[in-house]
């Protein structure tokens, strides 16, 4: 009985540390997936009918709106491919909008009518996410852009942590590179020192208009693209604006745009070409 009652205090013991821990399976670190490189150029636009005469190393698209021989057509002209998909919340123009259940709907996202927030913590959901990864695959994507992976610090509607955040990118990750994908961790840079070895590149919106582009240094560090989109119009009227961006980002080894808040290609500034 003793014997039974140390080993399992000895069990706990290498148990409980991991579950204290609250971190989820290890990166996977081997696979033929793309990593995409500091300094790449790349356009991105997810409306409007898409524009493939850049000749860019990145293009950033949409994974349910853009057809296969259209993935295809840009693979051959010599660029990489990510499809963007939203994985923290519902869209329901989207054609699988019918398979989420009530229960895992939660407030309107503001500004964006038709989207609702998604409570990250359900299996159903993780479950549509592997789809919709297994839809990448199909379409013979390079790479995802999953949106939205930060609900715990918006008005989600549920009682998120950041703990759930990590777990739910960590998963999301995970999977991605089980299938052959790259992925990119949008936004949520409150958590990038703790996902940087999960995720392959960063798409950033509006680092430099709210000042947290040194939040993206880990993803620098490492070697792995950070690709970041600016609106502000003040971009698009002055010269001096547009070159002291230009500098700063190649100083900090962003790939940066200036970009429609729609992106629909409406015009286009870079920094890199």
């Amino acid at each position: 009985m003793l014997t039974r009652l140390y080993s399992s205090w000895l069990l706990l013991l290498f148990i409980l540390p991991a579950c204290v821990s609250g971190k989820d399976s290890p990166p996977l670190a081997e696979g033929e997936w793309y990593r995409p490189a500091l300094g790449l150029s790349w356009q991105w636009q997810l409306s409007g009918e898409l524009n493939t005469a850049y000749r860019v190393d990145v293009y950033d698209i949409d994974l349910f709106d853009t057809p296969p021989k259209l993935i295809r057509e840009i693979q051959a002209n010599g660029s990489k491919v990510i499809c963007y998909f939203s994985a923290g919340s519902y869209e329901k123009w989207r054609a699988d909008a019918k398979v989420f259940k009530k229960g895992v709907l939660g407030h309107p996202l503001a500004d964006w009518p038709g989207e609702r927030w998604l409570d990250i913590r359900s299996d159903q959901v993780l479950s549509i996410m592997k789809k919709r990864l297994d839809i990448a695959v199909e379409k013979g994507c390079d790479a995802v852009e999953p949106d939205n992976m930060d609900a715990y610090s918006n008005d989600s509607g549920f009682k998120l942590s950041a703990e759930d955040q990590l777990s739910f990118n960590r998963k999301l990750a995970n999977e991605a590179h089980k299938r052959g994908l790259a992925i990119g961790l949008k936004n949520d840079v409150e958590q990038v020192s703790e996902l940087v070895e999960y995720f392959d590149f960063a798409v950033n919106e509006q680092c430099f208009e709210y000042q947290e582009c040194d939040a993206l240094k880990p993803f620098v560090q490492a070697g792995k693209a950070v690709f970041n989109a600016e609106y502000q119009t003040r971009y698009q009227k002055s010269e001096k604006a547009q070159k002291d961006l230009c500098q700063q980002a190649k100083k900090l080894g962003l790939s940066t745009l200036v970009l429609p808040l729609e992106l629909d290609d409406s015009f286009r500034i870079s920094c890199l070409m």
